[in-house]
């Protein structure tokens, strides 16, 4: 049988719900596109049909809009990034493309479910967290908004690890995100380009005295592309996202194999093709931090080249590179790519290095994604020399060239060299990449605007005293077509009937839903919403946690990856002060709280993996007490990422946004949790400082430290946790429950727990916020009873997030950052 044109016939009949032809088509789907006979289909092939059925739509639609970029020579934007945090495809792709209504009526007249088909996708979960997602979101945001841009990362295949809790401890085991295919992928064989490692740098002198270097006796592997394309929303604008897979440049080498030595050879190829296997190798062994340093490399090196062959279609010389090329470093992952920009054109192209350096920070820009000075990336000298020996040679000169300009402008202060230049001395020299990204970059950003402010006056002061201005604010945002119209569809519907669907791409346009917080049935329907969305979460919590909670209690919820700053301990810490209420007066009327974590802890990182064991001890306590009777329950769902964050966030009464102030950069997750109606508890940290403007104190609830006031107690003899354990009866019942047994049979087990909170040199201070976090809680416990007012707070939240959409945030980084216009 002739295939026609399934993806045109499948749209037609869609929108005719004609259920015979779309039987048919879908039959054809699986038939020619996955080899599977029809007549024994699962729903996993139903959900694959109509992937590739959109896939076949968006690829006509991706084609013109690159012939579109060629046709007004539009200046490109390369967004760089070694996470994309995708999740699934299929219902984004539905929403953005205009059909999913329409198919889901169809699918229902063939008896399929639509939400039932959208959980057979596998997550691609080809990133950690924040940083992954907010790419993610600005993939969305780029299509949406018609600028000319592409996502560039690796297609690793495993993602992010799968959790288990195994006696209530994580355990990780590898996400096969692939082992089914994926219908989402086009595969580029014909773009495969060599990436080398190793090797040593030959150097003379040309015939006209100049100094090269030629990088000589490496190894070589070979990078194809992969892309993945993302809809913009209903504007027929499609880009794609690229990501690299490793190729060994030898399948075979006969040489062993002809000798019989059959492991050899194919060693070569299996270590070659390590390079895109995993997302974030362990790093505290030699290997796995060489393999993310060649990872990084890797994905960078086949970027350029791409970039290259694309670049040179319409141009003969590189004056007009910047001009036409804006390469964004998402976080220092990519910055050896400005060394790499600088080898390509110095070594390859011939161009003499002050053009070339001019070039070349026109070109890069780069966002910071952390306060932690712990966190910002360096490499071993060694190491990188070792693995890219003519990148080391060329930072080395971008750095005394760099430090000769400090010097004119401070002479004989050694103490600001050493503090700006790009290689830090000490037993173990080292590359410091947020260094090397900042000189070699027109335009540093912080992703909020405390961030930068801290940027500026704290981690970054130098740099910010030497390039008056380069660093500015490009506050972060969320997509609300995910993070609204997609995952809260009660909400959404309930909001277009009342302001129209224009919030959808225009989000300021929520403000119109504060005419309706005095409207009593509003109201009503709006709890009718939240009340169903957490119907569905605890459906979702039994199923996958065996544990039964109440949906008319306070859902009160903190999901994120876990690490001591993000205070998830604070948090159980106030859930065992809470039980301990409880039991002392149990006939006292307490709001009934369910109290919800996610998240997962890095393989590594045993404080955290021990915080969770502690959450999962005192639910597991907590949760079988009858004396409680119902007015507190704990779970932790395992296994967090984006599809089940699409689950939780519409459920939540409470978001949780509690780090030590000054340490979180900025955060989306306080966003989504505002946007779907959510009130927040947090600090003054991050983005909460610009919700709480937008929203309004008294629609939010702050508590603690300033970032300020934590840092003179962290420099200052003063309130330590020791103290507040010592002065407060409360505080150190809740302490001491930890090692006498209350959670654990083992009673030093989680005696580090204990420790670091009593320890007076404790970097995130969680005792000392600890009072005001609990008087904050008994406000949240009060304000929860009047649940009128309740509601319209959480509609005030929703009406006045416009600010918050990535929108927003991508339109000022191409207006102000990379020159390229937006809708055109």
């Amino acid at each position: 049988m002739k295939n026609k044109q399934p993806s045109v016939g499948l749209c037609s009949i869609v929108e005719s719900v004609n259920i015979e032809e779309m039987k048919d088509s879908i039959r054809q789907y699986i038939l020619s596109y996955q080899g599977r006979d029809p007549d024994r289909a699962d729903k996993r092939d139903i959900c694959k049909a109509i992937s590739f059925a959109l896939r076949d739509i968006l690829v006509a639609k991706w084609i013109e809009t690159q012939k579109s970029y060629y046709d007004k020579h539009q200046k490109r934007v390369y967004y760089l990034s070694l996470e994309f945090l995708v999740g699934r495809s299929l219902g984004n792709s539905l929403l953005n493309l205009g059909f999913y209504d329409k198919m889901a009526v169809a699918l229902k007249k063939l008896g399929y479910d639509i939400e039932d088909l959208r959980e057979e996708e596998e997550d691609a979960a080809l990133g950690n967290g924040g940083l992954g997602r907010l790419a993610a979101c600005f993939l969305d945001s780029f299509a949406t908004l018609g600028i000319p841009a592409y996502g560039y990362g690796i297609r690793y295949e495993y993602g992010l690890f799968a959790q288990r809790l195994v006696d209530g401890f994580q355990v990780e085991s590898p996400d096969n995100w692939l082992r089914y295919g994926t219908a989402w992928e086009f595969k580029r064989p014909h773009y495969l380009f060599p990436v080398r490692f190793y090797g040593r740098v030959h150097s003379y002198t040309d015939k006209d005295g100049n100094y090269r270097a030629e990088w000589v006796d490496s190894e070589e592997v070979v990078a194809m592309a992969c892309d993945y394309l993302v809809p913009g929303y209903n504007n027929d604008r499609v880009i794609n996202m690229r990501l690299w897979t490793a190729k060994a440049s030898r399948e075979l080498d006969l040489s062993y194999f002809n000798r019989g030595e059959y492991i050899g050879a194919v060693k070569s190829k299996v270590r070659s093709e390590t390079i895109s296997k995993l997302l974030y190798p362990t790093d505290h062994v030699r290997e796995g931090r060489e393999l993310r340093l060649k990872q990084q490399y890797f994905f960078v090196a086949a970027t350029f080249q791409d970039m290259f062959r694309r670049y040179k279609k319409k141009n003969k010389t590189f004056d007009m590179f910047s001009d036409r090329i804006a390469v964004h470093l998402n976080d220092t992952h990519p910055a050896i790519a400005i060394p790499e920009l600088m080898r390509l054109l110095v070594d390859i192209e011939g161009l003499e290095w002050d053009k070339a350096w001019g070039i070349a920070v026109k070109t890069f820009a780069y966002t910071n994604h952390t306060l932690m000075p712990e966190a910002l990336e360096t490499w071993p000298v060694v190491l990188l020399g070792r693995v890219l020996p003519r990148h080391l040679e060329i930072i080395y000169e971008i750095n005394r060239r760099f430090l000769d300009e400090v010097a004119q402008r401070y002479p004989g202060d050694t103490e600001r060299l050493q503090r700006m230049s790009i290689i830090g001395e000490g037993s173990l020299k080292h590359v410091r990449m947020a260094n090397l990204a900042i000189v070699g970059s027109h335009a540093v950003n912080g992703v909020a605007r405390l961030h930068t402010e801290l940027l500026k006056t704290r981690l970054f002061k130098d740099f910010h005293e030497f390039y008056a201005g380069k660093i500015t604010n490009k506050t972060n945002g969320i997509t609300p077509r995910r993070w609204l119209l997609k995952c809260n569809p009660g909400l959404a519907a309930l909001i277009s009937e009342k302001i129209g669907m224009d919030w959808a791409t225009e989000l300021d346009q929520l403000r119109g839903l504060e005419s309706y917080v005095a409207d009593a049935d509003f109201k009503k329907r709006w709890q009718a919403v939240k009340l169903e969305n957490k119907e569905r979460l605890a459906s979702y919590i039994l199923e996958e946690c065996g544990v039964q909670v109440n949906p008319a209690t306070m859902f009160d919820i903190q999901v994120k990856r876990i690490h001591e700053y993000k205070r998830q301990l604070l948090n159980i810490l106030h859930v065992i002060t809470r039980y301990h209420r409880l039991l002392d007066n149990p006939q006292k009327n307490i709001t009934p709280r369910t109290v919800i974590f996610a998240g997962k802890a890095a393989p590594s990182y045993w404080q955290a993996k021990l915080i969770i064991k502690l959450i999962t001890s005192v639910a597991e306590k907590v949760n079988s007490d009858k004396r409680v009777n119902g007015n507190l329950r704990v779970v932790f769902i395992p296994n967090y990422g984006v599809s089940v964050a699409e689950k939780i966030i519409p459920a939540a009464d409470l978001s949780e946004q509690i780090s030590t102030a000054g340490t979180e950069a900025s955060g989306t997750g306080n966003m989504k949790f505002s946007l779907n109606g959510a009130l927040t508890i947090g600090t003054l940290d991050g983005a909460n400082i610009e919700i709480l403007e937008e929203v309004g104190e008294e629609n939010i609830f702050i508590f603690g430290l300033t970032a300020e006031e934590a840092e003179w107690l962290r420099c200052n003899p003063g309130r330590t946790g020791r103290s507040v354990y010592n002065d407060s009866a409360e505080v150190r019942r809740t302490i001491d429950s930890l090692c006498d047994g209350s959670f654990n049979e083992d009673m030093e087990l989680f005696r580090p727990l204990l420790e670091s909170l009593l320890d007076d040199n404790d970097p995130y201070l969680l005792l000392v916020d600890m009072e005001a976090y609990l008087q904050c809680q008994d406000e949240v416990d009060e304000a929860y009873t009047d649940q009128c007012t309740w509601t319209e707070k959480s509609i005030l939240n929703v009406a006045r997030m416009g600010k918050f959409s990535s929108d927003r945030t991508v339109a000022e980084y191409a207006r102000e950052i990379w020159n390229v216009d937006v809708g055109k």
